[in-house]
């Protein structure tokens, strides 16, 4: 998959987050509550994994690379300059990943950032088959405990490879035939999922939507061909409730870009 690269020389912060949901004007569905008038309501989970240099890339990704561009010792600050490919890192992508003329970085509102996330925790399924695709049934029987998946959600599967982030060759699956390897989405399932459902993007720990040896990329064919966004390389997912989180999606504005790093933010209502 061809990425594109940037180079940016600036310094990134995160912030904002709690200016998206108090600044949100849409109007709310049926199904949420109004939104808590201060952050003491909210419990807040970083579902985002720090970059560095020897993050796990997909094959054929331009290198990540870090160098400082001014130093205290010559310049009294410190700033460095950065390049990384737009689906390296916990990342974002939009639908032009894959569909030429489509919405691109720049064109996603800022309200569509802001949205109900579901977790299906497929871990065991995932350890016992590495290619596994989360099928109609897996859903079926998550909203059997969970209650149905609200309109408008993002779904995040829940595979356990956020765990493997550390170690390159475990996180990729790579094989002796170069073959990727971890668990994803079906592509009818996702095809369910919007058209029963309704949802608006897919989540994952892993490097993306699609079993790792998914050539044709059905999944994110689905997603992208829906108008939505799709997460990738997303931590913290074991801290996530199966319901009832709010994700507020960061990341840069890339005029004509397929995605953006991302620092993904979890905003749970605290119990009590």
């Amino acid at each position: 998959m061809k990425r594109i690269t940037v180079g940016l020389a600036l310094v990134l912060t995160a912030g904002a987050a709690f200016g998206f949901l108090a600044s949100r004007t849409s109007a709310p569905s049926a199904q949420a509550a109004p939104l808590p008038q201060s952050l003491k309501d909210w419990t807040v989970i970083d579902l985002t994994h720090p970059i560095s240099m020897d993050i796990p890339l997909w094959p054929g990704d331009p290198e990540v690379e870090i160098e400082p561009w001014a130093t205290y010792a010559e310049d009294d600050y410190f700033i460095n300059r950065i390049s990384i490919g737009e689906h390296s890192a916990t990342h974002w992508g939009t639908p032009n990943t894959f569909i030429e003329g489509a919405r691109s970085a720049e064109m996603i509102p800022a309200d569509e950032l802001v949205v109900p996330a579901v977790v299906v925790d497929v871990r065991e399924q995932g350890a016992a088959d590495a290619d596994y695709r989360v099928s109609v049934d897996d859903i079926t029987a998550w909203e059997a405990e969970n209650g149905l998946i609200p309109e408008g959600s993002v779904v995040i599967i829940y595979t356990g490879w956020q765990e493997k982030w550390g170690d390159t060759q475990a996180f990729l699956g790579l094989d002796a035939d170069e073959v990727l390897h971890w668990p994803g989405f079906g592509a009818d399932t996702v095809e369910y999922l919007i058209a029963e459902r309704g949802i608006v993007g897919l989540g994952t720990d892993t490097h993306g939507a699609d079993p790792g040896n998914d050539e044709e990329y059905g999944a994110s064919f689905a997603m992208y061909d829906a108008d939505g966004m799709i997460l990738e390389c997303l931590a913290g997912l074991d801290q996530m409730p199966p319901t009832g989180a709010t994700l507020v999606v960061g990341g840069w504005p890339i005029v004509g870009g397929s995605g953006s790093p991302a620092r993904v933010l979890a905003f749970v209502p605290s119990a009590g």
